[in-house]
């Protein structure tokens, strides 16, 4: 650390105050450990060395005779511990980033749709920012925390608020609510997941409700082996008794199935409406 000379006779607090650098700022408890006057820990830095300093007073009868201090070079570790900060930190900026241009990507979608003559072309892409929109929301919360896990309850309510805001007609009247408890999902699965129920609730406000006043409820139940989610409306129930072959019934099918490994049911329920059922092995995704 720049101390080549021989330590025996030394002061150990004024040779770790000739080692460390003038710019640097010095931790409060480093006199108190050197000196040995207190049971206490701190670490030195220098000349890229970083060594941790534990002290440990020696008494007799009350009194403070000596010190024992144990030193460990810990540049390594500090390394490592810097390495995983600043990984933590791209990754964050990362998410960032990419919910910015998702953002941007939606606004211009949008913008493109307001502009359109086609009342299809319109549609189409209103249904295309709806879906890059809900993907950003869950790059969003991302960006918010140092772990790649996100709680799915404050992400799919915001997902909630922006389908019920985008998907209603102006002779519609949706209400949505939520029950149930999602709980805390790898981001691998919060994105197709939050995907996928935006298509459902999205599905049903526009051809369930169409015309009407109803409600959509999701249902949330989590188990030790499974996630389930029911969407349910009061609207028209299924054309024919059947269910669509529209595209975003395929990308709905894609993600519960292909990428998420469960499964996925339509069904009229009793007197009026549809109903939704998913299921999602956990265990499955925790192995993913």
């Amino acid at each position: 650390m720049g101390f080549d000379d021989e330590l025996e006779g030394e002061s150990l607090a004024e040779v770790t105050t000739r080692i460390l650098p003038a710019s640097m700022q010095v931790d409060e408890s480093l006199p108190v450990v050197v000196a040995g006057r207190a049971p206490w820990r701190t670490d030195i830095e220098a000349r890229g060395v970083t060594v941790s300093l534990r002290s440990v007073p020696l008494k007799d009868h009350g009194t403070r005779i000596g010190a024992i201090l144990l030193s460990r070079d810990v540049s390594e570790l500090r390394h490592q511990e810097q390495e995983l900060i600043t990984k933590d930190a791209t990754i964050r900026e990362i998410h960032h980033r990419v919910k910015n241009n998702l953002q941007t990507v939606a606004s211009l979608l949008r913008i493109q749709a307001r502009r359109t003559h086609s009342e299809e072309a319109r549609e189409a892409l209103t249904q295309a920012m709806r879906r890059v929109a809900s993907i950003a929301v869950v790059h969003d919360t991302l960006s918010e925390g140092l772990t790649q896990q996100v709680d799915f309850d404050e992400v799919f309510a915001r997902v909630l608020k922006l389908v019920a805001e985008v998907a209603a007609a102006p002779n519609t009247r949706a209400r949505t609510k939520s029950t149930g408890h999602f709980g805390v999902l790898p981001s691998a699965y919060a994105t197709p997941l939050a995907l996928a129920l935006t298509e459902l609730v999205t599905n049903a406000v526009e051809h369930g409700l169409a015309g009407q006043e109803g409600e959509v409820t999701i249902d949330a139940t989590r188990s030790e082996s499974h996630l389930k989610v029911s969407v349910r409306d009061t609207g028209h129930g299924l054309p024919e008794g059947r269910v669509g072959q529209g595209l975003g019934t395929q990308i709905v099918r894609t993600l519960i199935q292909g990428e998420l490994g469960g499964t996925i049911d339509w069904q009229a329920t009793s007197g009026q409406g549809t109903e939704v059922s998913i299921s999602i092995p956990l265990r499955w995704l925790a192995r993913g």
